[in-house]
């Protein structure tokens, strides 16, 4: 699939930080990852950190599926809010979700301070209330979350006004943020996992997998052979031709980035913000002075559909920046499109897929991918090595209701 489109910001800026080799032999291993984007990098980070031998494939050329469109910001949040979630699933399973999701920034944080070059920034997020009618869910989300311990404050109308200078009927600030660039994060992981003895090969696509009682056979499209023991897929939407299921509803959704240096501090410390309507409005700033915004999202019915909306939703989106911040000038210079998926209650797959023996999936799917997939890391490779782990039921393929 073609999953992404456009100039995004990330590949105009570091072009292609590492190379990697196309398979041409075959090879042994205990551990094959298919896919190499942010998700199968964290994986294969898990699993060298716990010592066990890994080879990671990717179709195409490292990064430039999902990863190299993605926004980069990092939140707790998911796309159901707590307070919406706890109802639907259950008080305690709802707020370990939120919980697993604020200890990955921090596991991400202790992560990037290991990778030179890669940048990782602890930013407060602002999420805001789109509209009159939405002040109640702000309000009940502000409250269940400090029922669970975490560090937010209710801001009202005039507070919004008065700190960050928009019009909006409230909002909830939020200390635990961060912003990383998942391009340079991905290449940074693999730069690591290879001089800790992972393989990281590019171009290689995998056309057939044969299950047999020990493990598996991979055959590539060149015809080369991994013997591995267990396999992890990590390749996102496109994980989607090995299951049955209709587990995710793929979106279009549309990102921008303005010129550089066009200000230093365009709002209060530089905060993450994301609004409550749907599709909602996003935004961040890079470190060379740019604001980076996404939204406008659409169903997802093909590559070439999405591609075509890419013009005009630019210029929706400067407007949007626009009408939150008149007083910035703001023009878009680069413009990308991504494909992205929601589930029915907003939390990713992570886990053994009962039809594919030996087999275990690590889905960072929703608007967190990102935390997502150190979360996927830590419960997949607890999983290949044959040890419970406390989380995996919580995303497990089981609790799909079709």
């Amino acid at each position: 699939m073609d999953l992404q489109a456009g100039y995004p910001y990330s590949l105009v800026k570091y072009g292609l930080p590492n190379d990697y080799p196309k398979l041409d032999r075959d090879l042994r291993t205990t551990v094959a990852v298919i896919g190499g984007g942010i998700s199968g990098a964290l994986t294969a980070h898990a699993l060298v950190q716990a010592g066990i031998a890994c080879v990671v494939l990717d179709a195409r050329t490292v990064g430039l599926g999902s990863t190299v469109a993605s926004t980069s910001l990092l939140q707790y949040e998911i796309d159901v809010p707590l307070s919406k979630l706890i109802p639907q699933i259950g008080r305690s399973r709802a707020e370990r979700a939120y919980r697993l999701c604020a200890d990955a920034i921090a596991a991400l944080a202790g992560i990037s301070k290991r990778l030179p070059g890669v940048p990782f920034d602890r930013r407060p997020s602002l999420y805001l209330a789109s509209y009159q009618k939405h002040l109640s869910l702000i309000i009940a989300e502000h409250k269940a979350r400090r029922a669970m311990g975490l560090d937010v404050v209710l801001w009202d109308a005039d507070t919004v006004k008065h700190t960050i200078g928009l019009d909006a009927p409230g909002g909830i600030y939020s200390r635990t943020g961060a912003q990383t660039d998942a391009y340079l994060l991905t290449h940074g992981l693999h730069r690591y996992n290879i001089k800790k003895g992972a393989q990281v090969y590019d171009r290689t696509l995998v056309t057939h997998i044969r299950h047999h009682k020990k493990g598996a056979v991979l055959t590539t499209a060149t015809g080369h052979t991994v013997h591995t023991r267990k396999i992890i897929v990590a390749t996102g939407y496109e994980s989607l031709q090995y299951i049955r299921e209709k587990i995710v509803d793929l979106r279009s959704t549309y990102a921008i980035a303005g010129e550089h240096g066009e200000t230093a501090t365009p709002w209060y410390e530089n905060c993450l913000i994301w609004e409550t309507k749907d599709p909602y409005l996003y935004l961040r700033t890079t470190p060379d002075k740019r604001i980076v915004a996404g939204g406008r999202d659409e169903q997802f019915y093909s590559p070439a559909r999405r591609d075509k909306l890419l013009k005009r939703k630019t210029r929706q989106l400067e407007q949007d920046v626009r009408r939150l911040f008149p007083h910035l000038p703001f023009h878009a210079e680069f413009s990308w499109t991504g494909t992205f998926g929601s589930t029915q209650d907003g939390l990713p797959y992570i886990g053994e897929y009962p039809r594919m023996p030996h087999t275990f999936f690590a889905l960072g799917f929703g608007g967190n991918g990102i935390t997502f997939s150190q979360v996927a890391a830590d419960i997949v490779c607890r999983l290949v090595q044959g040890r419970k782990h406390p989380d995996a039921a919580l995303f497990s393929f089981s609790r799909y209701k079709g």
